[in-house]
């Protein structure tokens, strides 16, 4: 007997279900990729026009991670009051002019000011597009937050390969033109077709946002927190663990974070049916076991080749681990979405921009295989917390769903 998770599904025989809400929100999502994949080959032009030493560099990158933290949390307050569509769009037309303005101030300080707000509306509207894609999940009554978070890889894979070419062959100017004419494109079809979601205010919660003080959440931001400093390791040191410790040349070492995305990127892809067919409890579970074995094989690994395999498995079980823990942040009971959101992407997302300078510390005195090796220990602590994925499913809201409708 074949076994089925109990999650209803959307009234399968009428086609063309919420296509449009669907799209819209893959849209959302390409763009505010397509929008940070411009900014990374724009960096060597930035640094040379500012007159950038490498330290301050990373200092004005850091001015933009600090402004994604602090305007997630302004975002989740907002959410809370005007609903994820109305806080998407916002944020989307004040990103709309940033490439712009990167390309065009002249002074350090009108740089900082930028890349501050650049770093604040992609993370103000972060939040909000995953609000909103909750809230889609929860019409549709199935999964849909992994091939969003594949489209906003798509978004950066794009905007990073426009960019670079029309930086070299054509200039910043025509360059800065272009990837916001296209944004604005990406904004305006998805702009009539976002899915109208309303705040969620609860009998016995304070309509006013303010972090709240159960456990919950928290634990949640933790999933994501330790879900994302293992990509951001393979991000930053994947290909200087790969030469200094395997004595893999630089053509190879680069195949390290380049199996650990596209296995990512095809997994996001597939994540939902997945979740779907299995339940994000037992997907969460085998993603988490996955990923740790990968993070094992490539840490005690003899030879370049098997680093890479095992950075490819690392890719296939974190794929879908920060898009569940995210849609467990946004079903959160007694709880308006954007609160649990902000949350969990603050933390998730403040793994990415600051554990990879501890993790490289820590490299210096004991090499990356130690460091790789240890990893797993914040994968298991996912693993512990798995059952919590269970708010996630669409079947486990039928009652919230049908309140709001």
């Amino acid at each position: 007997m074949e076994m089925r998770v109990d999650m209803p599904r959307a009234e399968t025989g009428r086609s063309g279900y919420l296509p449009k809400e669907r799209l819209a929100v893959w849209l959302l999502f390409l763009m505010n990729g397509f929008m940070v994949g411009n900014w990374a080959p724009k960096i060597p032009e930035f640094a040379e026009r500012l007159d950038l030493s490498k330290g301050e560099l990373g200092l004005m990158i850091l001015v933009f991670g600090i402004g994604s933290l602090v305007m997630m949390p302004v975002a989740g307050m907002q959410i809370a009051r005007l609903g994820g569509a109305r806080v998407s769009k916002i944020t989307a037309v004040l990103l709309l002019p940033s490439i712009l303005a990167l390309t065009f101030t002249q002074n350090v300080p009108a740089a900082a000011v930028a890349l501050f707000l650049f770093g604040g509306f992609v993370g103000g509207m972060d939040v909000a597009m995953n609000a909103n894609a909750v809230a889609v999940e929860r019409k549709m009554r199935r999964a849909i937050m992994s091939s969003c978070h594949a489209f906003w890889s798509l978004g950066g894979l794009i905007g990073a390969g426009i960019g670079g070419y029309l930086i070299e062959h054509l200039g910043t100017t025509v360059h800065a033109a272009v990837a916001t004419v296209m944004a604005v494109v990406m904004l305006a079809i998805a702009w009539p077709m976002v899915h109208a979601d309303r705040p969620v205010h609860h009998a016995d919660t304070p309509t006013r946002f303010r972090l709240p003080l159960q456990p919950l959440p928290w634990l949640v931001g933790l999933m994501a927190l330790f879900s994302m400093v293992p990509e951001g390791a393979v991000l930053d040191w994947s290909a200087l663990y790969l030469m200094q410790d395997l004595g893999a040349t630089t053509s190879i070492a680069g195949l390290g974070f380049a199996a650990f995305s596209l296995t990512m990127a095809v997994m996001r892809f597939a994540g939902d049916l997945v979740r779907d067919r299995l339940g994000a409890v037992l997907t969460l579970r085998l993603c988490t076991v996955t990923a740790i074995i990968g993070m094992l094989a490539a840490s005690f690994a003899p030879d370049p080749l098997m680093v890479i395999v095992g950075f490819a498995l690392c890719g296939i079980g974190i794929s879908n681990m920060v898009p569940i823990a995210f849609s467990i942040a946004g079903n959160l009971p007694g709880m308006a979405p954007g609160v649990g959101l902000s949350i969990a992407t603050t933390l998730g997302y403040s793994g990415i921009l600051f554990a990879p300078s501890t993790i490289g510390f820590i490299a210096e005195h004991t090499g990356f295989s130690a460091v790789f090796a240890t990893l797993p220990l914040l994968l298991a602590v996912v693993l512990a917390l798995s059952g919590l994925a269970r708010y996630a499913d669409a079947g486990a809201h039928e009652e919230a769903v049908t309140q709001d409708a």
